[in-house]
């Protein structure tokens, strides 16, 4: 597409990045990264588990929170609970769940909140080792603003969704901000939550200096790669990769509660 002087260029590759050819669809995504180490840690995989639980942590603190901790307990409960998962036997007794990493790790909570816990001591606050930094200056206002659901379950399914598209615009973002698209990305990044036809292409093609019809086509396409990096993210905690329409189905169902 041709710009004029002093215009932002939308679209400067006329081609979405590559994808997998069939039959290579998610063949090492980070679960299945996880899941092929088996009870072998391996570096690879140790780092593909603290990665998944560094992006979708905050739903296991709601979680806490909702089944009644104080904010303190919670988040005690929570840096233990990553403190034993992130052990190197962590995949040891591995359920017919844990092909979703999501249904695995609160799974794994639950157990941990009934059984480990009431045999072990709590550290001071403050003490021992932090395995994952975590951001628990803002964990609890976060936790209050989010809207009241009828139970602890539906809280996490309900935060593991929003943690799942906060990453995709995340990588949406950067990708607009390699290709020198910062500006362009920031005003048409809302057309990402709203339905066709809800905001008029009028006001961003304004602001950017470019045609109503230049605007159109660049929503076009960056509703189409956040379509395809929603998929992949999701195949990231999963071990089928077939399992991945039904996933996002239970998971935008939890905003429906």
């Amino acid at each position: 597409m041709q710009t004029r002087p002093g215009r932002i260029d939308l679209n400067p590759h006329e081609s979405n990045p590559p994808t997998n050819k069939p039959g290579e669809v998610f063949a090492t995504t980070h679960w299945t990264v996880v899941l092929a180490a088996g009870k072998r840690s391996t570096p690879q995989s140790e780092n593909a588990l603290e990665q998944l639980c560094k992006t979708y942590w905050f739903p296991l603190y709601a979680y806490v929170r909702r089944r009644g901790y104080s904010k303190e307990d919670a988040e005690d409960l929570t840096q233990a609970f990553f403190a034993r998962f992130l052990e190197k036997n962590y995949l040891e007794g591995l359920s017919a769940e844990c092909g979703r990493f999501r249904a695995f790790l609160l799974a794994s909570l639950k157990h941990f909140l009934i059984n480990e816990w009431k045999r072990s001591n709590r550290q001071k606050r403050g003490g021992g080792e932090t395995i994952l930094s975590l951001d628990w200056g803002t964990a609890d206002t976060q936790f209050q603003v989010a809207a009241a659901v009828a139970s602890p379950d539906q809280e996490f399914d309900r935060e593991w969704a929003i943690a799942l598209l906060a990453k995709v615009i995340e990588r949406l973002q950067m990708e607009w901000e390699v290709d020198g698209r910062s500006e362009a990305f920031k005003e048409l990044k809302i057309f990402l939550s709203s339905g066709k036809g809800t905001i008029p292409y009028s006001q961003p093609a304004k602001i950017l200096g470019v045609e109503e019809g230049a605007v159109r086509v660049a929503v076009h396409r960056l509703r189409k790669r956040y379509r395809q990096l929603l998929t992949e993210e999701i195949s990231q905690t999963l071990a089928d990769p077939t399992q991945v329409d039904e996933e996002m189905r239970a998971l935008f169902a939890a905003f429906a509660h």
